[in-house]
């Protein structure tokens, strides 16, 4: 068997065979189809009569009139039910078309052509589900050839890509999609052509004619195959998918945003350090969010000034000139090919290069920069159609109705353009930033205030005293303020002595730092009197008990009773917490003598190492806290040998949850060794030593390496209660100085040796005493047992004496008095020379004696 027409022709689905009848009306020939459509083979079919042997009995008399009548020489048509011979039963329904036809021998015969009915009705159905697929199906349906062109599509398609349905016969991809596309999907219909496996879904990007919106397609493609099983196409069905794809994207982007916003929960504002923040900020931001971003911040607020230039009502009246100078503090790049410097476009000025890292600058008065910073709004900065940023957002950093700064988030090109989205993102961003700037802001503000307040409460610089070297740490326990109650002080005495001074307010804080400040104040006043240690902290335990009272009294002191009101009385007792407690230690050292005395109130005991022994702590009674009262001071003297170390401390030093104060007194004892390294260094060792635990509470250490005066600085004479006394002590005054090469001191020291020694004449009692002390300063004393203190006066026109104490006061850079145990001292100082002549009285110092 052959054929012309192609495997899966029409033939092969119609079925359709054929018979001939003969003048007889008895079947003479029988086709294989017809064998095939009947199930009889022609040897049995031939010679039978058609109507007996495939018509039902009902027909058959309708049959045979039939038959007769084509045998006649007229043409028929029409449905014929059949059975199979042997069965009573229809088996089917042909189609026959009968046409009569002649013999060699001139009779009458027919030839017969018969279709299979069902196998039409089949094809009609196949028909009308193809075209409703084609013509009814919602997406787009198209069918490629085997060589790949457009066979069939359908409206939808069409609808589309433009025309009508048949217009797009013919066409290829690349009618549709642009070359990669193009390139993608041919390469798939080839794959699919050539293995037969389907593919689903897809993703296709492109643009229909008149839309210049890209559109994203889903297209399933599988091999279509004729009923022979020859592939003879490839089916696609495209979905448009552009809504879904915005509503993935969005939904990504919504998800990318919140894990930003997580991250920069997580990773801004770890630093109270105002470049730190602005670089986690962008550690977020690059490249996360943008490709670029730089932050800049106003140079008044990274100064420390009280009112920063951001505030909006500020911003507002800023001059036509640009804003305030702001100071790039954070940049950072994800481009590789981006120099650092470009991250941002607001540069100063109109087409200016981007400030560099650290620079101070002005944006200018019309630039969206500036305007952001003026409004407090989003602006949006075009991107220069030269360079690679695509768009950029200058966002300002508003902190409680404060601009703090700008950031600008930069996108280059090739990447996606900020959207409303983006906008809250960045906004959001720079407003969680801000706050963490501003509150490192105020945190550098309050710190460097803590700072300022501390300082001012503790000696100056490193503490100079005449014999002694001196080292000294303060480390208070609250970090955050950096104050708190503990203190130290060296003071400077009348000759040449020193004052040595640690106490420790009870509690924390500022408050403490406030009680601290004033008992120093108290101490340094009463310091100034030359008062005894004892007597020092009985008048300090009379502040300390009035600092706790409203309004600041005391029920009692030296000037006079003073009764606080019933309310007042109420409320101390109710509000224990404006009770001050306080221990202090008192120490006040003689380089002449190296002698040191000592009072406590409620303190630990000072430590000692002499040179070649161990550290020890001195015996010296605690007595009660400063502001308990009712308990007298002790004193003890101790003399120190030369290179003795003296270390006086809080109880931050020694006392810790983790350990009882034995242990920790023991510790300092340990680190207390070779006393003869450098004392910055014994100090640093002693805290490093210790488990000091710091931040539980404030420690103060102070120490002092006793060196004394040396011998040959001291002129020390006793001096007989005579007339001729005062001019013995002008000329051992003039002997010793110049000894000590202090001739142009002579002159003003032998007329107030003689002042000082005449009144210790005339008013003091019992033996006179004279010492000279050479140090930074020269320092006359004179001792007598009289217990009358000097007391200046101006004196009369007519008055011949009664000016002596005057001229000390003007010749001398200070003078006073002091108790002693056994009378008092008068005592004067001069500066030593300093190369310069002296500066001489003028008329008005002398004129005013008179």
């Amino acid at each position: 068997m052959w054929q012309s027409s192609p495997p899966g022709s029409i033939y092969d689905y119609i079925r359709v065979a054929s018979f001939s009848i003969g003048p007889d009306g008895l079947i003479e020939q029988w086709s294989r189809r017809a064998a095939g459509l009947f199930g009889i083979a022609a040897d049995e079919a031939v010679g039978l009569d058609p109507v007996e042997a495939f018509m039902p009995a009902e027909l058959r008399g309708d049959g045979r009139r039939r038959v007769g009548e084509i045998l006649d020489g007229k043409e028929w048509t029409g449905l014929v039910p059949f059975r199979m011979p042997g069965e009573d039963t229809v088996h089917g329904l042909a189609e026959i078309y009968v046409m009569p036809s002649g013999t060699e021998t001139g009779e009458r015969a027919a030839i017969c052509i018969v279709v299979d009915v069902r196998a039409l009705r089949r094809i009609e159905t196949d028909l009308a589900a193809s075209q409703a697929i084609f013509g009814q199906s919602p997406f787009g349906f198209v069918l490629f050839g085997t060589d790949l062109t457009v066979v069939r599509a359908n409206q939808r398609f069409a609808t589309v890509f433009g025309g009508q349905a048949a217009d797009h016969r013919g066409r290829t991809v690349d009618d549709y999609l642009a070359r990669p596309e193009a390139d993608r999907l041919t390469a798939t219909l080839e794959r699919v052509l050539e293995t037969g496996a389907s593919v689903t879904d897809l993703q296709l990007v492109g643009t229909a004619p008149g839309d210049p919106v890209s559109r994203h397609w889903s297209m399933n493609l599988y091999r279509v195959h004729s009923g022979s099983g020859r592939p003879i196409g490839i089916a696609g069905l495209a979905t448009d998918v552009t809504r879904r794809q915005i509503a993935a994207r969005e939904a990504a982007s919504a998800r990318r945003n919140l894990a930003l916003l997580n991250e920069a929960s997580a990773r801004i504002g770890n630093s109270l350090d105002l470049e730190t923040t602005a670089r986690e900020l962008l550690d977020v931001a690059v490249p996360g969010f943008c490709d670029l971003a730089s932050v800049d911040l106003y140079q008044g607020l990274l100064t420390g000034d009280d009112a920063p230039p951001g505030s909006w009502d500020s911003l507002r009246q800023e001059s036509v000139g640009g804003s305030a100078e702001l100071r790039r503090v954070a940049l950072a790049s994800a481009v590789s090919d981006a120099l650092p410097s470009s991250a941002g476009t607001g540069a100063p000025g109109t087409g200016g290069e981007p400030p560099v890292l650290g620079a101070v600058h002005r944006f200018t008065y019309n630039s969206p920069c500036a305007i952001a910073l003026r409004t407090g709004h989003v602006e949006d900065v075009p991107g220069d159609d030269r360079g690679f940023v695509q768009s950029t957002l200058a966002v300002p950093m508003v902190a409680h109705d404060t601009v703090v700064g700008l950031v600008q988030f930069s996108r280059t090109k090739g990447s996606e353009p900020f959207g409303e989205r983006d906008r809250a993102l960045a906004t959001e961003l720079a407003a969680r930033a801000a706050v963490c700037i501003d509150n490192a802001r105020l945190y550098r503000r309050e710190h460097e205030r803590a700072l300022i307040l501390q300082r001012s409460l503790l000696p100056p610089g490193d503490p100079v005293a005449a014999g002694l070297d001196i080292a000294c740490r303060y480390l208070p326990g609250n970090t955050a303020t950096e104050v708190g109650g503990d203190w130290f002080d060296v003071i400077e005495l009348p000759g040449h002595r020193t004052a040595l001074v640690v106490g420790d307010v009870m509690g924390r804080g500022l408050r403490a730092a406030v009680a601290m400040g004033e008992l120093r104040t108290a101490v340094r006043t009463l310091a100034l009197l030359d008062l005894e240690p004892a007597e020092v902290l009985s008048a300090l335990d009379e502040v300390a008990r009035g600092l706790g009272t409203p309004g600041g009294t005391s029920s009692g002191g030296s000037g006079g009773t003073q009764w606080p009101s019933r309310a007042a009385h109420k409320t101390r007792e109710v509000d224990l917490s404006e009770v001050y407690l306080a221990t202090c230690v008192y120490a006040v050292y003689d380089p002449v003598t190296r002698r040191c005395t000592f009072a406590n109130a409620g303190h630990l005991p000072p430590a000692v190492v002499e040179p070649g022994e161990p550290a020890l702590l001195l015996d010296v009674p605690p007595g009660m806290p400063l502001g308990v009262g009712g308990e007298p001071f002790e004193e003890v003297e101790v003399e120190l040998k030369e290179g003795s170390l003296l270390a006086l401390y809080t109880d931050g030093l020694v006392e810790s949850r983790d350990h009882p104060l034995d242990e920790g007194l023991a510790a300092l004892r340990r680190a207390l060794v070779e006393p003869e390294r450098p004392l910055e260094d014994v100090c640093d060792r002693v805290l490093t030593t210790l488990d000091t635990r710091h931040g539980e509470d404030d420690i103060a250490l102070l120490m002092a390496r006793i060196q004394g005066l040396p011998a040959d600085a001291v002129g020390d004479w006793r001096l007989p209660r005579e007339p001729r006394s005062v001019g013995r002590a002008r000329e051992l005054a003039r002997g010793q100085l110049l000894a000590w090469d202090l001739g142009e001191l002579v002159d003003t020291t032998e007329l107030l040796v003689s002042e000082l020694v005449t009144n210790a004449l005339r008013y003091g009692e019992g033996e006179i005493r004279l010492r000279l002390l050479r140090d930074r300063t020269l320092v006359c004393e004179v001792w007598d047992a009289g217990l009358v203190q000097p007391r200046r006066r101006r004196a009369r026109d007519t008055d011949e004496g009664g000016r002596g104490l005057q001229l000390v006061g003007l010749l001398s850079v200070g003078w006073g008095s002091r108790r002693t145990p056994r009378g008092k001292t008068v005592w004067f100082e001069l500066a030593l020379p300093d190369g310069e002549p002296a500066a001489e009285p003028t008329v008005e110092q002398l004129l005013s004696m008179f």
